[in-house]
């Protein structure tokens, strides 16, 4: 199997300004991003984890080295973070995806609450998910690069949508002000792409 490698950013590092700056997301996809895939082929070098994906890796993760659960995980959570989030973005989902929250949650106010509840309230490093479990959505938070694909969590699925609420992913902006980074966040949600994870994932 090849190398993991770093996926490129699919916007400029400025895409998203004024709700994340350039500078956070260079930092954070260059150097913390990068990190974890140096960290993963680092840990799976010359053993039969080098023949896994990355998500079969994470679905059997309690069986490998916590170096693989933290660079596995952060490798993964990343990659999808990146591509859930676009210039011009934000508003409302649609379609089949917006009718599933409503019916899941009450509302997409309802499911922006709940989402942007658990966000703030993972204690220290973590993040937040909307998952599919079992064909239906789910929100949950995980700790340091868990995800809901692995084995060892608490509400297992596949993750359609998720929030980075490390610090490095909001401080050098944000400083202490979690919430105000979270409201923002939904400002450069790109729902169309989430749409097509949620019907890959059903």
């Amino acid at each position: 199997m090849s190398k993991h490698t770093l996926p490129e950013l699919p916007y400029d590092f400025n895409a998203l300004e004024p709700y994340i700056d350039a500078r956070t997301m260079e930092i954070h996809h260059g150097k913390h991003h990068g990190g974890y895939v140096n960290n993963l082929n680092a840990a799976i070098e010359g053993t039969e984890m080098e023949n896994l994906s990355l998500s079969d890796l994470l679905k059997n993760i309690s069986k490998y080295p916590v170096a693989v659960r933290n660079n596995g995980g952060g490798h993964f959570n990343h990659s999808l973070f990146w591509t859930i989030m676009g210039k011009g973005k934000g508003g409302e989902p649609s379609g089949n995806l917006l009718d599933d929250i409503n019916s899941s949650f009450g509302s997409f106010e309802e499911f922006k609450n709940l989402f942007s509840k658990a966000a703030a309230t993972r204690f220290g490093s973590g993040w937040a998910w909307l998952l599919v479990n079992d064909g239906k959505l789910a929100v949950s938070s995980t700790p340091n690069q868990d995800n809901p694909l692995m084995d060892v969590t608490e509400v297992k699925g596949t993750p359609i949508l998720g929030l980075d609420v490390w610090e490095h992913a909001y401080y050098l902006k944000y400083q202490n002000r979690r919430p105000e980074y979270i409201e923002n966040f939904f400002n450069v949600i790109d729902w169309d792409a989430v749409a097509k994870r949620y019907e890959e994932a059903k």
